[in-house]
């Protein structure tokens, strides 16, 4: 009955390194947090550092404000002392980087001065105030006196960029990891506690404990996929004790039965025992040589005959019969008589391998092969390189009358559909050749 259960301790541990639901709600979250500070922190950016050059830009104005018109003045007056200071002033300004002075002359080079706060060229990023200096010698009068360039401190610029982006990332950053640390928490209070508790509660399951109802420690207002959970765990281990409570019963009737079913079994296992005795009594391959034996030969030769009438195809036999065999086995013995039909019949599956191609044994020292597709022509090659690759061998015969070696008489027959209605009439014109064959000499090919 306890068949369908294991106990918690008899349970495999699991194939696969145990990752937390949590953990990976946590580093999903601060993966998107990643991104989507990455993108926050670009776009801040990118509105600070609008914001700084626009700022830099109305200290810029707010300068050239206050010194438009002095500059104007003390150039119209020549008061090269006040000039000076003035000028230096504007440089010494916390927002400006460099300062050029252009004083127009009449009929003169206009003069230049130039002030900047660092001695290397500042690039072309930071604001520039390009102002025309106008003075009012007298009432509505204007006269061009200079132009005064403002250039923004580059480094300040991006001194209060640089403050700005820390502020950006660190703030962010925060945002991040507490929103990941709620959603770990809040996770790990509604979800991975109970999940553990079902968990152990499913391992300590047994056919004893299953009325033993889950029960999770938690108090909800309304019911949600835990208390599903919850329902679909106890409908599944009541309709488990009822299955069991069945089993009992089908097993308490089975086992009534059960000496029946075995000497039904017993009886059928005589049966098959006998049916295979029977199968290998009637075995397709000649026990000596291993090649196929005349039952087998039998069912496919009318199978092949058929074949090639029906589809027009040309169809050869080869007769091969051992020269002399029954001197050979007077002189050497049958053991030994048999170890030469052996390496007859491996040299017939090296020269006969091909797909269809059937190699039997009809006899004592009698052989037939089958050649589908094949006509005389071919079939007399076939049975050259048959006695070739026998003479190789150089199997020793002294009481042939031929050769000092083991030699063969094969005769060769092609089907001729306009006389012949079935496969003996075939198989009777190559024995007919073979027996050619054997007056002509024997170690030949008859056709």
């Amino acid at each position: 009955m306890g068949g369908p259960f294991r106990t918690a301790s008899s349970l495999p541990p699991p194939t696969k390194a145990f990752s937390s639901l949590g953990r990976r709600l946590v580093l999903a979250t601060l993966l998107f947090c990643l991104f989507f500070t990455l993108a926050m922190v670009t776009w801040r950016t990118w509105l600070a550092w609008e914001n700084n050059l626009a700022e830099m830009n109305s200290e810029l104005a707010l300068i050239d404000q206050v010194f438009q018109n002095t500059l104007a003045h003390a150039i119209w007056e020549l008061d090269r002392e006040s000039l000076d200071q003035q000028i230096t002033s504007v440089a010494t300004a916390a927002p400006v980087g460099r300062v050029v002075l252009n004083i127009l002359r009449p009929g003169q080079a206009p003069e230049v001065i130039e002030l900047k706060r660092y001695t290397v060229d500042q690039s072309g990023v930071v604001p520039v105030l390009h102002r025309q200096l106008i003075a009012q010698p007298y009432a509505g009068a204007h006269e061009k006196v200079g132009e005064l360039t403002i250039e923004g401190d580059h480094n300040l610029l991006w001194e209060r960029l640089w403050s700005e982006a820390r502020s950006i990332v660190i703030t962010q950053l925060i945002q991040s990891l507490l929103l990941a640390g709620l959603v770990m928490t809040m996770f790990n209070r509604l979800v991975t506690v109970h999940v553990v508790h079902i968990a152990r509660h499913l391992a300590e399951l047994a056919p004893h404990t299953l009325k033993r109802h889950l029960k999770l420690q938690r108090a909800v207002q309304r019911q949600d996929e835990l208390s599903l959970l919850e329902f679909q765990v106890n409908e599944l281990q009541d309709n488990l004790r009822a299955h069991l409570e069945r089993q009992r019963s089908d097993e308490l009737a089975l086992a009534a039965s059960r000496d029946q079913m075995a000497e039904l079994v017993e009886a059928r296992t005589a049966e098959l025992k006998a049916a295979n005795q029977s199968l290998e009594a009637l075995s397709r391959h000649d026990a000596l040589t291993g090649l196929a034996n005349r039952r087998y030969f039998d069912e496919l030769k009318d199978i092949e005959f058929r074949r090639a009438i029906r589809h027009d195809t040309p169809l050869a036999v080869l007769m091969c019969d051992v020269d002399f065999f029954k001197i050979y086995n007077d002189t050497y013995g049958h053991m030994q008589g048999d170890l030469c039909l052996k390496e007859i019949a491996e040299t017939l599956r090296s020269v006969f391998g091909r797909s269809g191609e059937l190699t039997a044994r009809v006899g004592g020292e009698e052989f037939v092969v089958v050649l589908p597709n094949v006509d005389a022509a071919q079939a007399c090659e076939a049975a050259q390189r048959l006695r070739t690759s026998l003479a190789e061998r150089e199997l020793p015969h002294s009481g042939s009358k031929v050769s000092p070696f083991v030699t063969v008489s094969i005769g060769v027959a092609e089907l001729d559909p306009q006389t012949m209605d079935h496969f003996d009439q075939l198989l009777q014109r190559a024995d007919q050749a073979l027996y050619r064959a054997k007056h002509q000499g024997r170690d030949c090919v008859a056709l």
